[in-house]
């Protein structure tokens, strides 16, 4: 129903369909993409239903399009989906990316010409994956030195991707107080009351006045409670407990205006990112700030860094999750607190973001990123893979063998161009 460069000649404005099943915080992710299209056309976005208004807030220059992609059993599933595509199967768009290794978005797929789909194709009853994702999955089975944001892999699917610079605002504050993003999708990854209150009470030093609000789902009601619990009772007064008690604009407006938010690796914290407030946010586990950091200037990260950073969350921790335990040294809790010093505790890194030619990066302010080097290697040949230009310095070492022959062979190409 859709076709590809030869539809072109018939519209004025292509038409752009970028489809994003997937959770809160890549829908933020996904940003890069979204600008670099809409500098060339139209441009609709398919989300999960859940997601659709927000959505509408974050992206209001975008066409906005939901589906039944998630938490939608049962028989009348296929009515529900058939309903909700009814105004996407209309539309004629020049191409369409698909972001998501799904059986949904792999069928959706199949729903187009091939020849206009990007990322995860569907071509007579066959799953396909384009050279730069397919390269990118590959990249990650060395995730310690590696690193390349989301949002610049989904950014660099476009022709033309917008400057890195030009995604986020500059973080600033805003003078409304802290933000507390009480836990993480997955539990490893965030921290128990007892150790987030400390971290806590240093970002309110750091930022010397208050209120704190702590935002989550209504999951965390009682770790909420907890952490109220824990704190100093001069801060406790500070405290607006608003977890599970805001809806997507009510959460918009009141991170808009926070002067910090401390959180892990939360759609929150993306949001944060997006609007342009400063974040503070702990990395533990599988979180690793070079693949899903809060993309802009300005923001921190507290890293850990043991050996076996980053894990796989899906396997169990043979160490207890001993990466947490940093996050409450004297000298990790000081840092925050705006007493900078290099000295840090082994196991933890501070981690300031900037840019480079390709995207965002994160430089060690306080503590050791033994993989710096490598990982500037890394991304000078990512860079020359994807087309991107980087100084004459950023030179590929010559012990690293991260491409294998058939990788610069042609037709293959950087997004999947070579079927067109």
């Amino acid at each position: 129903m859709n076709s590809g460069d030869s539809d072109m000649r018939g519209q004025s404005v292509p038409k752009y369909l970028v489809i994003q099943l997937a959770r809160f915080g890549d829908l933020l992710q996904t940003k890069r993409l979204l600008r670099s299209l809409q500098l060339g056309g139209e441009v609709h976005l398919l989300v999960d239903s859940s997601l659709k208004a927000l959505a509408h807030i974050v992206y209001p220059g975008t066409q906005v399009h939901g589906i039944a992609a998630h938490g939608t059993h049962g028989p009348d599933i296929l009515a529900q989906v058939h309903e909700d595509l009814g105004g996407v199967m209309e539309l004629d768009f020049h191409r369409v990316y698909n972001l998501n290794f799904s059986g949904p978005s792999f069928a959706l797929a199949g729903m187009f010409s091939c020849s206009a789909v990007r990322g995860y194709r569907w071509h007579h009853g066959q799953r396909l994956v384009d050279s730069w994702p397919d390269q990118v999955m590959r990249w990650t089975r060395a995730r310690a030195l590696t690193g390349l944001n989301l949002i610049d892999v989904w950014g660099l699917y476009a022709e033309q991707p917008v400057l890195p610079e030009l995604v986020n605002p500059d973080a600033a504050p805003r003078g409304g107080g802290i933000g507390v993003v009480m836990a993480g999708q997955n539990a490893r990854r965030s921290l128990p009351a007892g150790m987030l209150a400390p971290l806590v009470q240093a970002a309110f030093g750091r930022v010397g006045r208050g209120p704190v609000y702590l935002l989550g789902s209504g999951g965390e009601r009682r770790a909420a409670k907890e952490l109220a619990a824990l704190l100093p009772a001069t801060l406790r007064g500070e405290v607006r407990d608003l977890v599970g008690r805001t809806g997507w604009q009510e959460l918009h407006d009141t991170v808009s205006g926070l002067d910090l938010l401390v959180s892990p690796d939360t759609g929150t914290m993306h949001l944060a990112a997006h609007l342009g407030v400063p974040v503070l946010a702990f990395f533990l586990s599988s979180a690793w700030c070079h693949e899903t950091g809060p993309y802009g200037r300005g923001h921190l990260v507290l890293q850990a860094t043991q050996e076996c950073a980053p894990c796989l969350e899906t396997a169990s921790c043979p160490h207890g999750i001993s990466c947490r335990r940093v996050f409450g040294d004297p000298s990790v809790l000081r840092h925050v607190s705006g007493h900078t010093t290099r000295e840090l505790a082994p196991g933890c890194a501070i981690m300031a973001s900037g840019f480079d030619e390709l995207g965002l990066i994160f430089t060690a302010v306080a503590g050791l990123d033994p993989a710096a080097a490598r990982r500037r290697a890394f991304r000078a040949m990512a860079a020359a893979y994807a087309g991107v230009r980087m100084p004459d310095s950023a030179e590929l070492l010559p012990e690293e063998n991260w491409m294998r022959e058939r990788d610069w062979m042609l037709p293959q190409t950087l997004r999947g161009r070579a079927h067109d």
